[in-house]
């Protein structure tokens, strides 16, 4: 169960699938470096080149592929959505392009090698598992940087709970009314919206799989203030409170937007005064 949650939770994407041509570029360069220090994996000159143009040919060959297969992947619909990003998601896609890539070179080594009866399946493993082998250490370096950031302790991360709190255990907020008598606690993760209704502020929540609506008294723009140490709660129209992590979708153009949320089925509205600082937010954190 632990490890179910943790492969569904959110997760910040790997830098390399999050910018395609930055990430190609790394791994071009990291695989060259690598590849003329070490020699790896019984590598060897082409027929055409010395040892150091044939590791370049087969590093531009690796930058150059991975960044089609990245594009390619992120149009999938599955992993399309940076915002619903999950440590399963990140590991799946991972070996895609990791196998994609070994694919790739398989077929390059054809033009560059010596001729030989290469057309078999051990040849085939053996370029997928050299892909994986040199390819993974890039990747597993800016997974491992995330994983760091995820559980770091300035986001006070630690154990789930059954309370419906996220296996991270982030800082958890707390609003108070205006007349100090009541107060609300939740996680950043468990935040949808807020909805004014007259003097009350509607919250809405996930606990487990569930959403729950939760009411204080309190105006919006002091709740407002209370979360605004959080970057990605913004207001949205004298209304409404959005967690930016939370969109599904959004339709409208800069005169305003509808936008749909996790585990809800209504939308919730963008006035126009407040589409600009929207739209710069949710490139951010989208």
């Amino acid at each position: 169960m632990r490890l179910q949650k943790l492969l569904s939770e959110e997760f910040p994407q790997n830098f390399i699938i999050k910018r395609p041509l930055y990430g190609a570029l790394l791994i071009a360069g990291f695989t060259l470096v690598f590849a003329l220090l070490y020699k790896p994996l019984g590598s060897h000159a082409s027929r055409f080149l010395g040892y150091e143009a044939t590791m370049a040919v087969y590093a531009f060959i690796s930058g150059a592929s991975l960044f089609g297969w990245i594009n390619l992947l992120v149009r999938i619909k599955f992993f399309s959505n940076k915002a619903k990003w999950t440590f399963a998601k990140e590991l799946l896609a991972i070996s895609i392009l990791l196998f994609a890539l070994g694919v790739v070179i398989y077929f390059a080594a054809f033009i560059l090698e010596e001729p030989a009866n290469r057309w078999n399946f051990p040849t085939f493993l053996d370029s997928v598992k050299n892909a994986f082998l040199i390819g993974i250490i890039p990747f597993l370096f800016f997974t491992a940087l995330n994983y760091l950031y995820w559980i770091s302790p300035e986001e006070k991360y630690g154990a789930s709970s059954d309370s419906g709190s996220p296996l991270t255990v982030e800082e958890l907020i707390q609003i108070s009314s205006q007349l100090k008598k009541e107060s609300l606690s939740f996680y950043p993760s468990q935040f949808i919206y807020a909805e004014s209704d007259s003097n009350y502020v509607n919250f809405y929540l996930l606990s487990g799989d569930k959403v729950q609506k939760k009411v204080i008294r309190n105006s919006i723009t002091d709740v407002e203030q209370q979360l605004a140490h959080i970057p990605f709660f913004v207001r949205t129209h004298r209304a409404f409170i959005v967690n930016l992590k939370k969109i599904k979708s959004k339709k409208g153009n800069s005169l305003g937007y509808r936008l749909r949320l996790q585990g809800t089925d209504g939308e919730i509205p963008v006035s126009r005064n407040n589409t600009r600082t929207f739209s710069q937010l949710f490139r951010q954190f989208s």
